[in-house]
């Protein structure tokens, strides 16, 4: 592992890379069977990332939405609630966004996969 990854990888540049990779080996007629099994792989890892991304989003639409009916129902617990509740929607945004990443990636990668497959 590099030092650099102690603390995560940059997802976005680890699907950007494989599928450079993958592309230029369908262009290139490289197509093996370890390739699409490692693809397949990775395809496998990127759903998982996504199933868990899924499951974080939704536990945090729960606490926005029981945030936001405590705000609307209980105006007297003031500010502070409120900023809970923008700080929650802002990270829901940037949730969103990622999931959406991920979601047309997978789905780009299943298109891959068949290429590779024809080939």
């Amino acid at each position: 592992m590099k030092k650099q990854d102690t603390f995560g990888i940059n997802m976005k540049q680890y699907c950007r890379e494989h599928e450079a990779f993958v592309s230029a080996a369908i262009e290139e007629n490289r197509v093996t069977p370890e390739l699409i099994a490692i693809h397949q792989e990775k395809i496998r890892i990127l759903q998982h990332e996504r199933f868990v991304h899924l499951l974080v989003t939704v536990m945090v639409v729960i606490v926005e939405l029981f945030v936001v009916d405590i705000v609307l129902l209980h105006p007297e617990v003031g500010i502070g609630a409120a900023l809970v509740m923008l700080g929650l929607a802002v990270l829901l945004g940037f949730y969103f966004a990622h999931y959406f990443f991920l979601e047309n990636t997978v789905q780009h990668w299943y298109k891959l996969a068949d290429e590779m497959r024809v080939k």
